[in-house]
């Protein structure tokens, strides 16, 4: 249903051009790169500053109007739907990179800067930032999902890298978190609090991010693997010794051919572990000699270099397509794509389960991962159709499940979303999702912000569940 005519009139006196009840706007902030489904947003908004966000929230908390945050659409897990109607917040024209200290290596950002214009600013100063999922997503939405990526194992995830924020609560107060320093002891962790909260208890529209400089000497490789469990014991065995690997990332049989079918290339198809090494030249030689033996004991083959920059780019790039790659392998249909994480002694176990359980499907299910972490990722290609859908979930619920009996986590990185809010209550227990709750109506009390999300027993999922 269409916004409230007043509320739809002040917002856009608010924002004139910037304010759309356009069919085609709606439709594209209606949908994600999830296999999720829901009705488009009634409105979009663009605001371009803190203030214009916390007038907007004050004019949808007058008039109970949801309000759901959104970056680019990025999301796996259907974080960017409407499940509820109301208005979604386009964040995309906040990309402003406010500043850059080389001393204190830390940044301040809007939340609409991309990762990529980010790291091409850092870059001509000799610096980077160390979070790196893959796609072009927003900092702010990055923060919002607790985002990881090929460099955490090396770098941390979001969390890791977030030094304070500036938000908007649901009623439009601003509030500020953090600080520029390295550590404090002062008072409730308000950061830690609204990384990864999906939206749900504030909108993030300025992060303080940590970065680093650029290692003396950067170094990356790839090899393949006979089977997958060869790969994944080299992995642990590397994992166990305390190489600091700076990126260590898994591609199955399957996802290498479709690399090659959509990229164009000619690498052999077999499980392949992409490396990268970041250090001074001594530190990386000796960790490409340990790395070398140990993926040789596990019957990996000799590694192919990238040696230049433009080839270090191409190869990760190969790495990234694998999520768009993949869709060639069956056109025309839906990714529904999962991800898991568990402690490194049980990642072999995780992905032999995994592996089988795939195999037993009626459609293809690549699988990449970032596996220094313990952490990987399925995407299976499904018809929109109940059948194919049906055996997508209860693969996605056993994996799970059995991650969890492992000591593992739901998701590693997608987030919670609307497709795992069971998962979580079975993860953390019905206590602990009471706490949520409770500090969900402290700070959104009408539970406006992103509604439909994270949290078990919201009356939108059925609207938005596959």
């Amino acid at each position: 249903m269409p916004l409230h005519p007043i509320l739809a009139t002040r917002l856009d006196d608010l924002l004139g051009s910037r304010f759309s009840q356009a069919s085609s706007d709606r439709d594209l902030h209606g949908r994600d790169d999830s296999a999720y489904a829901a009705p488009p947003p009634d409105a979009v908004a663009w605001p371009q500053s803190t203030a214009e966000v916390a007038a907007i929230l004050r004019l949808c908390h007058e008039h109970r109007a949801p309000v759901i945050p959104f970056g680019v659409g990025s999301s796996l897990e259907g974080h960017v739907l409407a499940v509820a109607g109301g208005l979604s917040l386009d964040l995309s024209r906040m990309d402003a990179i406010l500043s850059i200290s080389d001393e204190d290596l830390d940044c301040r950002v809007q939340a609409g800067v991309r990762r990529e214009a980010l790291d091409r600013a850092l870059g001509e100063r000799g610096l980077l930032f160390g979070v790196d999922p893959g796609a072009d997503a927003t900092l702010g939405g990055m923060a919002a999902t607790g985002a990881s990526g090929t460099m955490t194992v090396r770098y941390g995830n979001m969390r890791a890298n977030v030094l304070g924020l500036e938000a908007v609560l649901a009623d439009g107060s601003v509030i500020r978190t953090g600080s520029r320093a390295r550590k404090t002891s002062a008072g409730y962790d308000l950061t830690g609090l609204l990384v990864g909260s999906e939206g749900t208890l504030a909108v993030i529209t300025e992060l303080q991010l940590r970065v680093h400089g650029v290692p003396e000497r950067i170094a990356a490789a790839r090899c393949t693997f006979p089977a997958i469990d060869a790969l994944v014991g080299a992995v642990i065995d590397i994992v166990r010794l305390g190489v600091p690997l700076a990126r260590c990332d898994l591609i199955d049989t399957l996802a290498m051919h479709a690399v090659n079918e959509h990229s164009g290339r000619r690498e052999p198809e077999l499980p392949t572990l992409f490396l990268e090494f970041h250090g001074s030249h001594a530190a990386v030689e000796e960790e490409i000699d340990t790395v070398r033996r140990l993926a040789a004991e596990h019957g990996g083959g000799e590694f192919a270099w990238a040696a230049t920059t433009q080839e270090r780019a191409a190869m990760w790039r190969a790495r990234h397509q694998a999520f768009f790659a993949a869709r060639g392998l069956r056109p025309g249909t839906l990714s529904y794509t999962t991800d898991v994480c568990v402690p490194i002694s049980r990642l072999a176990e995780i992905i032999g389960l995994a592996d089988r359980l795939i195999g037993e499907l009626p459609f293809p299910g690549p699988m990449v991962g970032h596996v220094a972490d313990g952490n990987f990722h399925c995407q299976l290609l499904v018809r929109d159709e109940p059948g194919e859908r049906a055996l997508a979930r209860a693969f996605v619920d056993a994996l799970v499940a059995r991650a969890q009996e492992l000591g593992g986590t739901c998701t590693g990185e997608h987030g919670v979303g609307v497709g795992k809010r069971a998962a979580l209550a079975a993860e953390v227990g019905e206590d602990a999702v009471a706490a949520m709750w409770a500090i969900k109506r402290a700070l959104d009390p009408l539970g406006l912000l992103n509604p439909g999300k994270v949290l078990p027993d919201a009356p939108a999922l059925a609207a938005a569940h596959p």
